[in-house]
């Protein structure tokens, strides 16, 4: 089918969390209702979570209705091999306030088996973090699940856990099984396989407004952990005006693109690629039409769009299959 398709916009899907706070307005420009807003995602199509159009003549249409028109020329036929007509990516932005709870994430097979969803593989890309940000990544010494379930049982649970600093522009890839927890203090662009299956095994002993206690998954979690360190920083290049490759993994690929001036971007695959804004502002121009972009904006290149150039100061993720 022959279409004209163009870069695709989105409305925010924002998300009260407890730990949620103010800086997806203050800092990426989102219209939020809550001063616990915790996180806004950019591109879903996690059930009653689908993303809609908000511009152009595909406005108010949702990802699942734009797949069953144009699924070749959308998601391109190298994605539709592998994954059908399912979107098989979530983008987030998160502003934790408070502390995550530590958590991990199940692989693919025992998602399937579980919950009939994909597995959850993930990377943060460090946006904005304040003084003293910390992240929880992994174990500091490789455990095993009897020295897991005491520490766990004594309240000790953080003291075996890998807790690192960060700072703008640090990459972390996280594989499935991998326990983590972002801190406080951190706005953290998020890509992941599109799942919402998460296993929460400690939460800081806090309550919500009700005096209840989240959640807690600890029987589901025993069998995905993994007890093994883990090496989740991604040291990366950072060049200007060309893809830095920063993550390459079977399910997404990240490159990172310092804009200074102008650039030609050149379609090197046969799927759907994402932009994230990080920092700064853009244009992009395709089919003589110009698309402006900020601090925080996501746009979707769908498959048969095969160049744009690009001008401004920004620093951008660029994320394909």
């Amino acid at each position: 089918m022959s279409t004209k398709l163009y870069p695709l916009t989105f409305n925010p899907i924002l998300k009260e969390r407890i730990w949620g706070g103010t800086k997806l307005q203050t800092y990426l420009n989102k219209l939020i209702n809550s001063d616990i807003t915790g996180e806004s995602w950019e591109i879903s199509t996690v059930p009653n979570d689908v993303s809609v159009v908000n511009s152009g003549f595909l406005e108010g249409k949702n990802i699942n209705d734009i797949i069953a028109l144009y699924p070749e020329d959308f998601l391109g036929k190298s994605v539709l091999d592998r994954f059908g007509n399912q979107f098989p990516l979530l983008f987030k932005f998160i502003d934790a306030q408070q502390d995550l709870s530590i958590q991990l994430h199940p692989n693919d097979e025992l998602a399937k088996k579980r919950h009939n969803s994909f597995g959850k593989t993930e990377m943060w890309y460090v946006m904005q973090a304040d003084d003293n940000a910390r992240l929880v990544v992994g174990f500091k010494e490789n455990s095993n699940k009897e020295e897991y379930l005491a520490h766990l049982e004594n309240k000790t649970l953080v003291s075996i856990l890998n807790e690192m600093p960060v700072k703008k522009g640090d990459v972390f890839f996280l594989e499935t099984g991998t326990i983590h927890a972002i801190g406080a203090g951190i706005v953290i662009a998020e890509i992941q396989q599109t799942s919402d299956i998460t296993y929460r095994i400690y939460d800081w002993d806090r309550v919500d407004a009700n005096g209840n206690e989240r959640e807690l998954h600890t029987e589901l979690a025993l069998d995905a952990i993994n007890y093994n360190t883990t090496q989740a920083k991604v040291n990366y290049e950072l060049n200007n005006n060309q893809l830095n490759k920063v993550v390459d993994c079977d399910y997404f690929k990240t490159n990172i693109l310092s804009l200074k001036g102008e650039v030609t971007w050149n379609k090197k695959r046969d799927a759907f690629t994402v932009l994230m804004c990080t920092e700064g502002h853009f244009t992009l121009s395709y089919e003589e039409e110009n698309y402006n972009f900020k601090n925080g904006d996501t746009v979707l290149l769908p498959a048969s769009i095969q160049g744009v150039d690009m001008s401004g100061e920004a620093t951008i993720l660029e994320i394909s299959i």
